[in-house]
């Protein structure tokens, strides 16, 4: 009796190969990722907010320049959308951020928020 044809060894082997690459890729891609001490919040490319995101507590707030845009400091040191005036949510939908290097915007708002390290370097780019 035969279990298996050589095409169906070939097509599991691709199907494993593919499986492993992306497992390694995630792994990589968040294993090196430090825990962010900081959220900058910036309106117009002009930062309005920062906030030590361990020592801030757990609560909900926005900022002057848009109020109808709430963020929300969690527990663990994350942050996130969680209301906006936008037609399409995005924002929302981008979860909580934590990690240095994660970053949201909402774009109608013209507002986003970055994941920064203990010591910011200041602009990572320079436009115009």
């Amino acid at each position: 009796m035969k279990l298996a044809k050589k095409n169906d060894i070939i097509i599991i082997a691709v199907v494993a190969l593919i499986a492993s690459g992306l497992a390694a890729w995630f792994l990589i891609k968040n294993a090196g990722a430090e825990k962010g001490a900081y959220a900058e919040i910036y309106y117009k490319s002009r930062l309005v907010e920062r906030i030590h995101l361990t020592s801030a507590g757990e609560r909900e707030f926005s900022v002057e320049e848009v109020p109808d845009v709430v963020f929300k400091i969690y527990d663990d040191g994350s942050i996130g959308f969680i209301k906006s005036d936008c037609p399409d949510k995005v924002c929302i939908n981008s979860g909580r951020l934590s990690k240095k290097g994660h970053f949201a915007a909402c774009l109608p708002n013209e507002i986003y928020v970055k994941i920064v390290a203990e010591e910011s370097t200041g602009a990572d780019i320079i436009i115009g």
